[in-house]
């Protein structure tokens, strides 16, 4: 019989969908084989009966780079996501400059390159269709819109354009209604000079979302564009998402915050769209086998969060506290187990035809991410890896975290050590 040698064989692995522990037998970046049965290796790693998921996938992240790299840069930013359990990003294109141009989108696939300490992907920004098709032959992931900064003529040229590119890319929405967001801003500064923190999100109302999800649809429907919803954030943009067979993300602090929180955290948790009403808002229980979570993870200096209610940045970093919130409402049997590796690798990765990745199986890439469902902890911003010196989620209590993620194959995170 012949001995086979593994480059890491991981020891008594549990999976979801096995009753008993296995072994994972790892060759060249890839997952060789799933035992029940001992297998033997260069190195192994014996889990002692912890989770062993998919390694997780964010479809949306802003790591700053080129030209905002005081807020985060690929190196904090894919450290901070390797922390979390990912092992692929994706990155959005609102950096200066904007990855809206071949030359742009090649430089920071370079950028990247050098830098990343996981796998990621681009999305690339819309431009003159030329210019678009150029960046088409270097794989982006979508392209993205954001939808609140454009007119309605803009727009229709926009989802026009995308259609007609080849095989019609995916076209990734930020979803406000530039219109309602002016008019509810300008009622609110003339009413009262010294609007508190909650008038941001009044003033980029879940009217202002709903309309924009609805134009969508009808623009989608004249053109037949391949819709993704960035951050959706209301039940009703929601229904309307299922309804016509959209994909969706969802963002940690829509899920667990409303608007209310402006109250307790100022301009902190500012962004966008902002928080909902309680009435209005997503919540965990919205969480079902077709949906995916994109954390939005947007860092920013403390000085820009803190100018104020209208002039203070938007955003929130999310990549290193996500899957613990996650793991903590599966143990207040708030969340099923079983929609984590569909929610964070499974639907993403179909999605965005990622091959290789989102399962665990033999043949697919050995992205995986361990995780200790009883591990019990508070979050301490000062032991994040993002550049950000802020989150609403520092000092939350959690049980359930990465305790590992491997990529390709390599460790890069072991408990809260992240390797560059």
């Amino acid at each position: 019989m012949v001995l086979i040698m593994y480059d890491l064989v991981l020891k008594n692995s549990k999976l979801i969908d096995e009753n008993n522990e296995v072994y994972i037998g790892i060759n060249n970046g890839k997952i060789a084989k799933i035992s029940k049965s001992s297998l033997n290796g260069e190195k192994e790693i014996d889990l002692k009966g912890q989770i062993v998921l998919p390694g997780l996938i964010d479809p949306h992240v802003h790591f700053r780079d080129p030209g905002l790299t005081y807020k985060e840069d690929f190196k904090t930013g894919s450290m901070a996501a390797a922390n979390g359990g990912f092992t692929f990003v994706m990155d959005m294109p609102n950096t200066v400059p904007q990855t809206n141009t071949y030359k742009a989108f090649k430089d920071k696939l370079k950028i990247a390159s050098d830098k990343s300490v996981i796998n990621f992907g681009l999305h690339a920004g819309v431009n003159s269709f030329e210019e678009m098709k150029k960046i088409q032959s270097l794989n982006p992931m979508s392209f993205k819109c954001f939808m609140d900064l454009l007119t309605d003529d803009e727009l229709g040229a926009v989802f026009k354009d995308v259609a007609n590119l080849d095989n019609n890319p995916i076209l990734s929405l930020h979803c406000e209604n530039k219109a309602i967001i002016g008019e509810n801003s300008k009622k609110l500064k003339e009413a009262d000079g010294k609007n508190p923190a909650i008038d941001y999100s009044y003033a980029r109302s879940a009217n202002s979302e709903n309309k924009s999800v609805e134009q969508a649809i009808a623009l989608s429907k004249k053109y037949g564009n391949n819709l993704h919803i960035c951050h959706l954030s209301t039940k009703y943009a929601l229904n309307l998402a299922i309804s016509n067979n959209i994909s969706y993300e969802f963002t940690p602090h829509h899920l667990l915050f409303d608007n209310s929180a402006f109250n307790d955290f100022g301009t902190l948790i500012r962004t966008n769209p902002p928080l909902r009403e309680k009435d209005v808002k997503v919540s965990i229980f919205d969480i079902s086998n077709g949906s995916i979570i994109g954390t939005d993870h947007a860092p920013h200096s403390l000085e820009e969060k803190t100018k104020g209610t209208w002039d203070s940045a938007s955003g929130i970093p999310s990549l290193e506290i996500v899957l613990p919130l996650l793991l903590t409402e599966i143990n207040k049997s708030r969340l099923d187990l079983n929609l984590i590796p569909k929610i964070f690798s499974e639907n993403v990765a179909k999605r965005f035809n990622l091959k290789g990745k989102g399962f665990i199986k033999e043949g697919y890439d050995a992205d995986l991410t361990v995780i200790d469902l009883n591990k019990s902890g508070v979050f301490d911003i000062n032991t994040f890896y993002t550049k950000a010196e802020y989150s609403p989620f520092d000092g939350f209590e959690y049980k359930g975290i990465a305790t590992m993620t491997i990529c390709g194959g390599k460790v890069v995170m072991d408990e809260n050590e992240v390797f560059s």
